[in-house]
């Protein structure tokens, strides 16, 4: 079964390489095409092309359908292109002619667009807990080593002290910028593209008001050519957000590679979290960093990807856009898992406290002794000159003295106000009312016995 199929029989090989892997995909898509299509047909209801007595028929078999996706045995049959024939044909084979009608005012391209968005819609919600878990342990692990004093980098040469507390907190910072990214790409897919039809609305007097609101939409996208234009940019958006966050986890895990080599030994997992060889008995390798590394080196990629799919493409509907699944279904499934693996491998993370008095570590402090002859009356620049002297020959001496208090330094974290920002980027998604939205979907009742 297909929604456009006339008489004409298309060639086998040309069906099975125009539908690719969209079935594959498109059974993750199957509880959001029934909400959607559930909304549509009481839209439909309300302006009289669907009577009281078929709405009642068709609601308890949405429910069906619903729950039988739910439980991961809806299936696309043999013969059937898609999730949204599939479910027709259920709707079909249960109530006859009546299940033909819900097609009624929309085409597969808005109603693949609205799968979509409430598909995209609940994967940066998964993705936001997650986030959400990873963000809280780094604050503790923060606040348990914030005196732990660690050297700090820069060209991958010794530079100034930081602090575990530092490294911690600083990643935990990063993730809120990350929720900033996402805060956007949610903004643009919870917008309604049903009713927009192919992208030139209907001559039906559909109310897209009413399903905006039945699905908990903060508003419809208005102009209908816009609505289908909105194919492949909210992938991009949304690829943006998800190549941020894998920006932060990729230099965390490249951060823990490092520490974990023998000559900086700051930091170490237990055998659980590390592989060994198969010649050197000795060997802990943090094999699960190094794939964190690079899967999330694949998803930096991704936004190259979706906008060359994009690349020249007319407004208007085109079968290009299908392959995007095939870009951004494993790339929200990769980011749930190096989310939860990060999260999980920073659980048991050992922490090293180095022996910063170690003649190796000397040069560390070099500028605290620079500001020490500031603050005793010297000049900057005739202070930086006086140590660069003293280092090249050979009398500079340490001073371990300490004295860090501005924000965000080494005595002063901010941990409470890095969380505080966190918890109001997380307030501004309508988590709450999107459920309260899909939950009141299923008790509407039969306008005539409202």
């Amino acid at each position: 079964m297909k929604l456009w199929n006339k008489s004409a029989q298309l060639h086998e090989k040309v069906e099975k390489f125009t539908i690719g892997r969209d079935q594959e995909f498109d059974l993750q898509l199957a509880t959001f095409d029934i909400e959607a299509s559930m909304a549509h047909t009481y839209m439909l209801h309300s302006i009289g092309i669907i009577g009281a007595e078929e709405w009642q028929q068709l609601k308890p078999q949405f429910r069906l359908l619903y729950d039988k996706a739910l439980k991961g045995e809806l299936i696309i049959a043999p013969g059937v292109e898609d999730i949204h024939s599939q479910v027709e044909m259920e709707l079909t084979q249960a109530l006859g002619e009546l299940g033909k009608k819900i097609h009624t005012g929309r085409s597969r391209n808005d109603q693949v667009l609205v799968d979509l968005k409430l598909f995209y819609r609940a994967e940066i919600r998964e993705i936001l807990e997650r986030v959400a878990s990873l963000f809280q342990l780094l604050q503790q692990h923060s606040e348990t080593y914030k005196n732990v004093l660690i050297p700090g980098y820069t060209h991958t040469q010794l530079a100034m002290v930081s602090s575990f507390g530092l490294w911690f907190g600083a990643y935990a910072e990063a993730l809120t910028d990350d929720v900033g990214l996402f805060r956007h790409a949610f903004e643009i897919v919870n917008q309604n593209p049903l009713g927009s039809a192919a992208g030139y609305g209907s001559s039906f007097p559909v109310n897209r008001q009413l399903t905006t609101e039945l699905l908990g939409f903060a508003r419809p996208d208005y102009n209908v050519v816009k609505a289908q234009m909105g194919r492949g940019k909210a992938e991009l958006i949304l690829a943006y957000g998800l190549a941020g966050l894998a920006a932060t986890l990729n230099k965390m895990a490249s951060d823990a590679i490092l520490y974990c080599n023998q000559h900086y030994d700051l930091m170490g997992f237990s055998r659980a979290f590390t592989t060994g060889s198969s010649i050197m008995p000795h060997k802990k390798n943090p094999d699960v960093m190094e794939i964190l590394r690079g899967r999330t080196a694949q998803l930096m990629q991704l936004p190259s990807q979706i906008s060359t799919a994009m690349a020249n493409l007319t407004s208007g509907y085109h079968r290009d856009f299908q392959l995007l699944k095939e870009y951004i279904f494993p790339a929200l499934e990769q980011t749930k898992t190096v989310l939860e693996i990060a999260t999980l491998s920073l659980t048991d993370v050992i922490i090293k406290a180095p022996n910063l008095r170690e003649e190796k570590f000397k040069y560390l402090f070099s500028t605290e002794v620079v500001n020490q002859l500031v603050q005793q009356g010297m000049s900057f620049r005739e202070a930086y000159f006086t140590i660069s002297e003293q280092i090249e020959s050979g009398t500079y001496q340490p001073s371990y003295d300490i004295q860090h208090t501005h924000i965000g330094s080494v005595g002063n974290l901010c941990t409470a106000e890095i969380k505080a920002r966190m918890e109001a980027q997380m307030r501004t998604f309508p988590f709450e009312a999107i459920d309260k939205a899909l939950e009141a979907l299923w008790e509407l009742q039969p306008i005539s016995a409202q």
